[in-house]
């Protein structure tokens, strides 16, 4: 368990697919003939953390063994911290109804918050990383370069794989910035923020958020595939949120939805410049798919039409002075938030282990990805809603419940955040096997929310990247690790 561990967190696990899921296997096979014998807090953490991130169905019950007659989680376990700290790691992969979780979560950011100044150095970087952000919600590249500058100050350490760690990181790293030169040479050519001025200019933020969905050296087609059409939705959200009239607004939907070049005559010169380049881009796409893989293409325009769709809802609204309730906003924006669209995009390039099958699942609107739009939807709204709301923009899920409910900013913003909560929950569950997808895919949906989560942690970090987006880029993309 201790060497699983380490090669995910060192950021190597891509390296032993196999081998990991095979002790994996055989860990879940003999917990499931023999039960839990162990009482050391941070091995049953550790198992349980472990198995439930690979999907298989361990029970939280394991835990209860650690509470006192009173039901609370016994206080000698404070003397533990190292037991504490994998507690609430594996806390965040509970799912409904797992209360002893619940419990467990709340008990462990309370002790481990008051045991900070009297932890060594070491550890107490740990446990200050791990209330920022925990491991299940941050990126693995992010996460792998902060773990690595851990690792090696560890008295216990393994000098190969610390070697190999580094040598892997800067490998990576190299292959990605090579990847992101080539779209920022594609983006200059497209010239899309000269020819328009007003979109967010934020080519780099995309590639490192695309990064976040995978990382692998074998998705270097997909992240260039969805660096450029996430680029493209990032344009369209400018022109939908703060530039077109809605009478251009209808025009540019319609056109869309005919993917026409020649509907693009009654278009303002600003809407054909971005058309045409999407045109021109999806068009480079589907020649680039295999011969077996161009029935792709037709879902990714859908998908493109679908976010249209709600955008120009939303431009209604705003156009009207409509003030919508929680759930008329809900509706559209779980579409608007992107993340569908980008679910879909994000099989395109993925190779032959995606089938038809599974973009005909998206279409379906599974819980899934259903719980992954609602966590990135009000996580961007309570960050960015007050930003939104200076520049003219639609009620936020933050004014809608506000209204709804009569309350103040921050007990709407609380509430809000208790749904990314329980989102959270159905989402573990969904990942939990069996799964009618395989669970590459279902990892893509979830990177992409661990993504929102990384980005909108202080604030909207990818309108306003100057501050922690900057330094986590520079991390991950242009210091590499000192051999």
């Amino acid at each position: 368990m201790i060497m699983i561990n380490e090669l995910q967190r060192l950021g190597l696990a891509y390296q032993f697919k196999m081998q990991i899921e095979e002790a994996l296997s055989c860990m879940y096979d003999s917990y499931s003939n023999c039960g839990d014998n162990d009482d050391d807090l941070h091995v049953v953490s550790l198992r349980f953390r472990l198995l439930r991130q690979q999907g298989y169905n361990i029970p939280s019950d394991g835990f209860r063994k650690f509470k006192d007659d009173e039901g609370n989680f016994n206080a000698m376990l404070t003397s533990d911290a190292r037991g504490v700290l994998s507690l609430y790691e594996a806390a965040h992969l509970r799912t409904q109804g797992e209360d002893v979780l619940d419990d467990a979560l709340a008990f462990t950011v309370k002790h481990l918050k008051s045991m900070l100044p009297h932890l060594g150095s070491t550890l107490a970087r740990h446990v200050e990383k791990a209330l920022e952000l925990p491991l299940h919600k941050n990126l693995q590249r992010l996460n792998a370069r902060e773990y690595i500058s851990f690792y090696q100050e560890e008295s216990e350490r393994d000098e190969v794989l610390l070697e190999l760690a580094k040598l892997d990181f800067n490998l990576l790293q190299s292959i990605h910035q090579s990847e992101l030169r080539d779209i920022s040479r594609w983006w200059k050519n497209i010239n899309l923020s000269t020819k328009l001025p007003f979109v967010r200019d934020r080519i780099v933020e995309l590639y490192f958020w695309i990064l976040g969905v995978y990382f692998e050296p074998e998705y270097s087609g997909g992240r260039m595939i969805m660096t450029k059409i996430i680029s493209f939705i990032s344009v369209m959200d400018d022109i939908y949120d703060v530039y077109g009239t809605l009478e251009e607004l209808q025009l540019l939907t319609h056109t869309i939805e005919r993917w026409d070049i020649e509907a693009t005559d009654q278009l303002p010169e600003y809407m054909k410049v971005f058309f045409l380049a999407l045109f021109n881009t999806i068009n480079e796409i589907e020649e680039g798919l295999m011969p077996d893989e161009k029935y792709r293409a037709p879902y990714l325009k859908e998908a493109f039409e679908c976010l249209n769709r709600a955008y120009l809802a939303e431009a209604k609204w705003l156009h009207s002075g409509h003030h919508p309730t929680m759930e008329e906003y809900m509706n559209v924006a779980l579409i608007s938030c992107a993340y569908p669209a980008l679910t879909v995009v994000s099989f395109v390039g993925m190779g032959e282990i995606v089938k038809k099958e599974a973009f005909d699942w998206v279409k379906t609107e599974p819980n899934l990805i259903r719980s992954a739009s609602l966590i990135c939807r009000l996580v961007d709204d309570i960050q960015s809603h007050k930003l939104e709301q200076e520049r003219g923009h639609i009620p936020s899920s933050v004014e809608c419940y506000m209204k709804e409910h009569i309350c103040t900013e921050l007990e709407a913003c609380e509430k809000l955040r208790e749904m990314v909560y329980v989102a959270w929950k159905d989402l573990n569950q969904e990942c939990i096997k069996p799964t009618i997808i395989p669970r590459p895919l279902i990892i893509r949906i979830v990177n992409l929310v661990r993504v929102i989560e990384v980005l909108y942690q202080y604030r909207d970090g990818y309108t306003d990247s100057k501050h922690e987006t900057k330094e986590r880029i520079t991390l991950v993309l242009v210091d590499p690790i000192p051999i």
